[in-house]
């Protein structure tokens, strides 16, 4: 009997922290209503080398915010391991993180593939904030890792 009060009561404080973490993913993941990347493949990045739009006939919900994928081969890859495929910074553009610590928007189709991660970019009114990630990167992304500790705690 004692077993299986200590066993409910592990079940429960897994399903508090992860509820804890789904709900602090969702307060500073880049997201709309849930969905994450505008609704792009984040598994298409890796296997295909391009930004992807992806179905709401292939989404799988992680940590409360909502993938779209374009084929169930690719959402089977991410519920394999999802965080190999997120996006890093939650979202949020790369070279801001690293510059600034702020949260900026992205476009979808400026990605850039950095040792099995995915890094998004904004990309708007000639600023291309990949180009300038691109000529100081280890140290942008010392900074990002560094800002996105301090703010996701």
């Amino acid at each position: 009997m004692k077993y299986i009060l200590f066993l409910i009561s592990v079940i429960m404080g897994v399903q508090v922290a992860t509820a804890q973490d789904a709900a602090i993913r969702t307060r500073h993941f880049n997201h709309v209503k849930g969905l994450a990347i505008d609704g792009y493949d984040p598994v298409a990045y890796f296997t295909a080398h391009a930004a992807q739009k992806g179905s709401s006939k292939f989404a799988h919900t992680f940590g409360g915010i909502t993938y779209y994928f374009a084929t169930p081969q690719n959402l089977q890859t991410f519920k394999a391991n999802p965080t190999a495929y997120e996006p890093q910074y939650g979202g949020w553009c790369a070279y801001a993180m690293g510059n600034t610590g702020e949260k900026i928007p992205v476009d979808p189709n400026t990605f850039k593939i950095v040792n099995g991660k995915l890094y998004l970019f904004y990309n708007k009114w000639l600023n291309n904030t990949l180009t300038s990630w691109n000529k100081n990167e280890n140290q942008l992304n010392k900074n990002a890792d560094a800002n996105w500790k301090n703010i996701f705690r």
